[in-house]
């Protein structure tokens, strides 16, 4: 296939394609509901939501390329207990590696400037591939035999077919992804633009290609990377992978549908079809509120107290596995002004514990022992946390518990 940036065209949707679209409306929203989240929560709160939801994120994003080890089997491997079988392991590290990506953006927080640039889309996929098994660098055919290596960070150098749809020549990568990049930067666009662009340049990144292997997972963090980047605070605190993975036939579908060929003279005028790629986009933005709508359900001030609540009531029956120890009732009102806060003084910790001073300390103690509650130093605020045996009472539904 030809190497042109043009082939790709249309870059997003034109401006006569979004008249009748939704797509402009729910870019506005998800903008605006995004913003309402962040609002809602403690700086604090969000960096602890955004290191738990690590987890959850890449439990989701290996799913849709058929790695299913759920989130408690990558906690355990992140406390060192992997599965005695070597294929289950090697996918506990994969998940540990994609974790480990997400970690180091986060902490990276890269500008638009650099996350449309082709080195730090080799940098994404390279830091992918260095901390997963050397095992799954190799990519094999239907009858098992290997086909090829993936080689971390470097664009491939052979020709590939995904489904129906042959991508670019390897020798056009380089310039390709150049105009890629100079091509998709949000910074180009004005409002709602910038979202939809975002959620096209998905769409092209995984219709280039550009790696051997590793294309979806490393797509998903680039668009991660730049919604964040674009200016969505609270992303972190949800992700797109989950609601990705919910409908894992419809993206595939949808990412499909837009690699037709444009279908006409109605469809757009590029080499593209438009009508694809504008419902891709609308599809994309769609599951993003989605998934906004439901972590901020989840973190409604009452419903959260209403769980921690409940979270206490099956301690004290016993019903929370792993968990033999009962817990005050005065612990639900910690717990909750420490996630109102993020994080919360221990002088006014003691305070609403309403009991005496030597009770209290031993409460206190009981929170951060069993990871409710955390500590930078014997003398600083106490932070609120997500431990794994209040998973699921926190947050019901968000994954699979076993």
């Amino acid at each position: 296939m030809s190497g042109s940036i043009l082939d790709m065209t249309p870059f997003i949707p034109s401006d006569k394609g979004l008249e009748t679209s939704s797509a402009p409306d729910n870019a506005m929203r998800l903008s605006q509901i995004s913003a309402k989240l962040s609002g809602q929560l403690a700086a604090p709160t969000l960096r602890s939501l955004e290191s738990y939801m690590r987890v959850i994120n890449s439990y989701y994003s290996n799913l849709i390329e058929g790695n299913a080890t759920r989130p408690h089997e990558i906690r355990a491997a992140q406390r060192g207990d992997y599965n005695a079988d070597p294929a289950k392991r090697d996918l506990q590290e994969e998940s540990l590696g994609h974790m480990a990506v997400q970690k180091w953006l986060q902490e990276e927080a890269p500008d638009l400037d650099r996350v449309f640039s082709p080195e730090f889309i080799q940098q994404l996929h390279q830091k992918f591939y260095e901390n997963i098994p050397e095992n799954l660098w190799d990519i094999k055919n239907d009858q098992g035999d290997v086909v090829g290596r993936v080689v971390p960070g470097e664009w491939r150098t052979q020709q590939v077919a995904v489904g129906l749809h042959i991508p670019p020549d390897s020798e056009s990568l380089d310039e390709l992804m150049a105009s890629y990049c100079s091509t998709y930067n949000p910074k180009r666009f004005n409002g709602d633009r910038k979202l939809i662009a975002i959620m096209a340049a998905h769409h092209r990144f995984a219709w280039l290609h550009p790696f051997l292997d590793g294309n979806g997972r490393v797509g998903r963090l680039l668009t991660d990377a730049a919604l964040k980047a674009v200016g969505l605070d609270s992303y972190g605190a949800w992700c797109l992978s989950r609601g990705l993975a919910h409908q894992n036939g419809q993206y595939k579908k949808s990412l499909a549908v837009a690699d037709r060929v444009r279908q006409g003279d109605f469809d757009g005028r590029g080499q593209l079809t438009e009508k694809g790629l504008l419902a891709f986009c609308d599809y994309m933005l769609t599951t993003a509120i989605d998934q906004v709508e439901y972590m901020s359900e989840l973190l409604d001030l009452v419903n959260l107290r209403k769980r921690i609540t409940g979270y206490i009531q099956a301690r004290n029956d016993f019903r929370v596995q792993g968990m033999d120890k009962e817990l005050k009732p005065a612990a639900g009102l910690i717990l909750h002004t420490a996630f109102m806060y993020g994080e919360i003084d221990r002088a006014q910790a003691l305070e609403l514990c309403a009991m005496p001073e030597r009770s209290a300390r031993r409460l206190l103690s009981q929170l951060k022992a069993e990871g409710l509650l955390s500590e930078t130093s014997s003398k600083s605020p106490l932070r609120w946390e997500i431990p794994e045996h209040a998973e699921p009472w926190y947050f019901p539904g968000l994954a699979p518990l076993a």
